[in-house]
């Protein structure tokens, strides 16, 4: 499937089937921590970039090939920002006409401050934006935003969507050291986060293939701080994604592709992912995706994890059998 991944099993969100109407990679951000590389280039233009009645198919296809208890959640969530498709709203009508399965929708939330946005998402059950920074300054360092999206919209289209939306909001806070784990930063995110008022703040890690070489981790310091300091606020979880068994309707390749194209992976994850394959079928998968030039090896830390090729990391980090971080 093109647009259609998983069930991918996530703690907050049980066996996710995702939802990936946008291209890789089409974003109004090029956040420093993000594991789908650098955004090249910005965009913030809305459009309907793949075909709604094809990503319509493709759902229709894998709720008809799962038994019930087998998804707990249908998840729109982006090789980039969801919501810059145009049509977002249609999709999350005609998806609800299909099930009563809950629909979340995993946004940067940096077009919320348009009223069309904050309508269409209105008919999701959950919706988790991104909040990393409390100032303007950190907003721009962290987020790398479309030059005319400001810090002040995106807290007020956060704001005004809580306002009106009846659903749960979660917003997630992704912890850099040094950068936005300060008490400092952190009791701005948390005044940021007053005017919001979600349902519960989740903090994330960046485990995986950043953008950039040097984000690092929060550390268990840091940790502990945003959560004494942000939990005053809301209501925090720690988040942890975890790979458990799962299959996909997909054949090897492609469900591999459909993963690690959203979520890079090392190859004992997708093991445990893909359980309906053996670790030997999904490593030799894998070797043949690389040789196709369809996946790519990405080191960090030590630790390899394989992506999508069309993924872009820092130029000074690529070599020519693999990029390293």
């Amino acid at each position: 499937m093109n647009y259609v991944f998983g069930p991918v099993p996530s703690r907050r969100l049980g066996k996710s089937l995702g939802i990936d109407p946008i291209p890789l990679k089409t974003c109004n951000w090029s956040c420093v921590y993000c594991q789908l590389g650098r955004t090249r280039p910005l965009t913030n233009e809305r459009r309907s970039y793949n075909p709604r009645e094809d990503i319509m198919a493709e759902v229709q296809q894998a709720l008809a090939a799962h038994q019930t208890g087998e998804i707990d959640w249908i998840t729109f969530v982006g090789s980039g920002e969801p919501a810059l498709h145009s049509e977002l709203g249609w999709l999350i009508q005609h998806v609800k006409a299909l099930t009563n399965l809950p629909l979340a929708v995993i946004t940067n939330g940096a077009l919320l401050y348009l009223p069309e946005v904050r309508f269409e998402l209105a008919a999701a059950d959950a919706v988790l934006p991104t909040l990393d920074a409390g100032n303007p300054r950190l907003y721009r360092k962290i987020n790398r935003p479309w030059p005319k999206l400001t810090f002040e919209a995106h807290v007020q289209g956060l704001a005004a969507f809580r306002w009106s939306y009846p659903g749960k909001l979660w917003v997630e806070v992704m912890l850099i050291k040094g950068l936005n784990d300060t008490e400092e930063a952190l009791q701005e995110i948390a005044v940021a986060l007053s005017q919001i008022n979600p349902d519960q703040v989740h903090l994330l890690l960046p485990v995986r293939p950043p953008a950039e070489n040097w984000v690092q981790p929060a550390d268990e310091i840091g940790l502990q701080r945003a959560q004494a300091i942000l939990g005053k606020v809301a209501h925090v979880l720690q988040p942890v994604i975890e790979p458990a068994a799962t299959h996909s309707t997909d054949d090897l390749k492609s469900a591999i592709l459909g993963i690690i194209t959203r979520h890079p992976m090392q190859d004992e994850e997708l093991g445990v992912a893909l359980g309906g394959w053996s670790l030997a079928e999904v490593q030799h998968a894998l070797e043949t995706l690389r040789a196709d030039n369809k996946a790519q090896l990405v080191i960090r830390h030590g630790k390899l994890f394989w992506s999508a090729s069309g993924t872009y990391y820092a130029p000074s980090d690529m070599g020519a059998e693999e990029r390293t971080i």
